[in-house]
């Protein structure tokens, strides 16, 4: 057991599974997306348990409306309404918790401490294809953070054994996101977004990479699009301690 207090820590960064929450199925039990069909009040319930977990209020808490997109938005203070048409949002302000909702896609975490900058980016094939998390450190470095003093933990998402698409789609990522294009456990062309991401953020000078290697697909503790269509999000979130 490590001797180091977690509240000392400069950074937070968690990651949420689906229980724990009052969501009935298919959204079962912990679902944290207002977009999914879930009913409303449920989602605000789980919301409102997420905040009061992390020891926040749920007015501290960042969303976003997720697009598939590569943009990047500074947030400077609270919102009662989701950053519109972004998924990445990126903050220097103590006491934001910047939220990424996933359900396959890879959600990263990004903080430079030091710089007092953090970012939540929601990296799903098409945005990390066009360089979201890319986009996401160069906002950062505007704001003061260095890459070689960055911390990227990318977390639980679709791995590459079970992430199956079509040959032309393998090799459309893997040009524009090396490292990706991967064969399944099946032996059929695959992608695997979160080793394209270690290798372009080690690129651009990313020294320090955690990753959790957990499968949405395969592990039935988190919410998997691919392996359920209907369900729900489970998120990333990170905030600089006021």
């Amino acid at each position: 057991m490590s001797s180091v207090d977690p509240c000392s820590r400069p950074v937070r960064k968690v990651f949420t599974h689906r229980a724990g929450g009052v969501s009935a199925a298919p959204y079962d039990s912990f679902n944290l997306g207002d977009h999914v069909g879930d009913d409303p009040e449920a989602v605000r319930a789980n919301r409102a348990r997420l905040a009061a977990v992390l020891g926040l209020e749920p007015g501290q808490l960042v969303w976003m409306e997720q697009l598939h997109t590569n943009r990047i938005s500074v947030v400077e203070e609270a919102q009662e309404t989701p950053v519109a048409a972004t998924d990445g949002i990126v903050t220097t302000q103590r006491g934001l918790a910047l939220c990424v909702m996933v359900a396959d896609c890879v959600p990263v975490l990004l903080s430079d401490h030091e710089a007092g900058v953090i970012a939540a980016v929601h990296a799903g094939r098409p945005g990390a294809r066009n360089g979201i998390v890319k986009n996401a450190i160069e906002c950062m470095c505007q704001l003061g953070a260095r890459p070689e003093d960055v911390h990227a933990l990318l977390g639980p998402a679709a791995s590459g054994e079970n992430y199956e698409v079509p040959e032309a789609l393998a090799a459309d990522v893997e040009q524009h996101l090396p490292g990706s294009r991967c064969t399944t456990r099946r032996g059929t062309p695959g992608l695997d977004i979160r080793a394209g991401l270690v290798h372009q953020l080690a690129h651009m000078g990313v020294r320090a990479i955690d990753v959790d290697p957990r499968c949405t697909i395969a592990d039935h503790q988190f919410f998997s699009y691919r392996r359920e269509k209907t369900t729900g999000r489970q998120v990333g979130v990170v905030w600089l301690p006021e």
